[in-house]
């Protein structure tokens, strides 16, 4: 599968849902409305609402969750961002972001997936060394020279190049995303997405099937939930068994 989180494809069709998508930007918008309701005065909002727009958020959705943080809700209740620390099967080490209204709720969804998939819990800090919080540019594929961008990444401060799946993604440290981004533009290459990401500094590598499915099912799962902002799970498993284990699901799945 090379070197991107395990079913990314599967993982961007569950996020399409409306539902789940509004519901993640509501709590996005509430939590940036914390340093002021005016997107003129806050840059944080602005870009918050910015994205949501982009992916259909009706204007009334946005004004409501603006209005959760600045008081103006007075029934609304208060958005909270948790991160989940873990082990899945095969040691993939996991961190699962969330954004919530209700801390006990998500904190017993959280136990209740990790624990029904073989996931390991532990304390805060016990996996999160593992990663870096980097800038990732994503770039369609289709119609992309991928040498092309190869070959204009070399020349800029970027980390890294990876494929994954329908993208192109670069990789850069926090102070050089603007210097890297202008670059690639210059070179008539503009990102489809940027966002700042946890990048594992080592991989476990997935070979038994039965603890593949269990990722595959164990992200699958986290990604139906409605708390779920981000999962960030680094195992290295080939196309052949990836293949096998989406196989197996889509025969097992019950179709309506």
């Amino acid at each position: 599968m090379g070197r991107g989180p395990v079913v990314q494809a599967r993982k961007n069709v569950v996020n399409a849902a409306k539902g789940k998508v509004f519901s993640i930007h509501a709590k996005l918008i509430s939590l940036a409305a914390q340093s002021g309701g005016n997107p003129d005065d806050n840059p944080g909002l602005a870009a918050a609402i910015y994205k949501a727009k982009k992916d259909g958020v009706p204007n009334d959705n946005i004004e409501r969750s603006i209005k959760k943080w600045t008081g103006e809700d007075k029934d609304a209740a208060q958005i909270s961002e948790i991160i989940y620390e873990w082990y899945a099967p095969g040691w993939a080490p996991v961190i699962v972001v969330t954004l919530t209204d209700n801390k006990n709720r998500t904190v017993a969804n959280m136990r209740h997936i990790f624990s029904k998939f073989g996931g390991n819990m532990w304390e805060s800090g016990s996996v999160s060394w593992n990663f870096e919080r980097r800038w990732v540019l994503r770039f369609e594929k289709t119609w992309l020279d991928c040498e092309k961008l190869e070959e204009a990444v070399f020349e800029t401060e970027a980390l890294d190049i990876w494929e994954e799946w329908d993208f192109m993604k670069v990789i850069t440290d926090l102070e050089h995303l603007r210097s890297v981004e202008d670059a690639l533009k210059l070179a008539w290459f503009e990102a489809k997405k940027s966002s700042i990401e946890h990048i594992a500094q080592t991989l476990s590598e997935i070979t038994d099937f039965d603890i593949a499915l269990k990722i595959v099912k164990m992200i699958e799962a986290f990604d139906e939930d409605e708390d779920v902002q981000d999962i960030f799970m680094w195992a290295e498993i080939d196309d052949a068994l990836q293949e096998e284990v989406v196989a197996y699901i889509e025969k097992h799945s019950f179709k309506t």
